[in-house]
């Protein structure tokens, strides 16, 4: 598949297909430090008791985490299986991918999605913001973290582990900005060494107030 060409619809089976083999896998990993951090600093931007919607929720750590903080929770996962995992962890979980989210508009007071769009081609990214911008209400904060690279690059990962080979887009850091700001205010950006020769892009975005 060309990074040109290639649509999000056409990468869904496969990254299905490797997500719900190693579910139960996953569910077992421990989190890196450097994610606890980035994910506790974005629980504390949060109004008390607000609604919160996890894209790419996977296995539900984060969902189970920030029900535990007393926010009401919503995980999506394009995974039946991790969806199951999800469930079995006592959080409300639908099997959902970023196109499709099936929410009423402006329902969310914050949206949260750690190394998920990296999925998302670049030519299909823009509807997918845009279907996170819907689902916020006013003001609301949208934590948008992926692998970043120096150079854009999309196609399977070298080497990968997963049967069959997930599709990932790398951005530069001023192509991440340009997407998002498309529709979004840049509360905070910022890079962090996620060890193993990666770079982290942590992007908190804020849905404007109406003019």
């Amino acid at each position: 598949m060309s990074g040109m060409t290639v649509r999000y619809d056409e990468v869904l089976d496969p990254l299905r297909e490797a997500y719900d083999a190693r579910a139960g896998e996953r569910d077992r990993l421990a989190k890196d430090p450097w994610k606890l951090a980035e994910r506790q600093a974005f629980r504390d931007r949060l109004a008390p008791y607000a609604r919160v919607l996890e894209v790419g929720a996977g296995a539900g750590h984060d969902s189970a985490y920030f029900q535990e903080e007393g926010f009401s929770v919503v995980a999506a996962d394009l995974s039946p299986v991790m969806v199951e995992h999800c469930r079995a962890k006592g959080i409300e979980a639908h099997v959902m991918d970023f196109l499709r989210l099936g929410f009423p508009p402006a329902s969310f007071d914050a949206v949260f999605s750690m190394n998920c769009l990296l999925h998302v081609p670049n030519r299909d990214l823009p509807a997918a913001l845009a279907a996170i911008w819907a689902v916020l209400r006013p003001g609301g904060l949208f934590f948008l973290g992926v692998y970043g690279a120096d150079e854009s690059r999309e196609g399977p990962m070298e080497d990968d582990k997963y049967v069959p080979p997930r599709f990932f887009s790398w951005r530069t850091d001023e192509q991440l900005l340009g997407f998002a700001t498309a529709c979004f205010e840049v509360v905070d950006f910022h890079s962090v060494d996620a060890g193993r020769g990666n770079r982290f892009q942590s992007l908190t975005l804020r849905v404007p107030d109406p003019v």
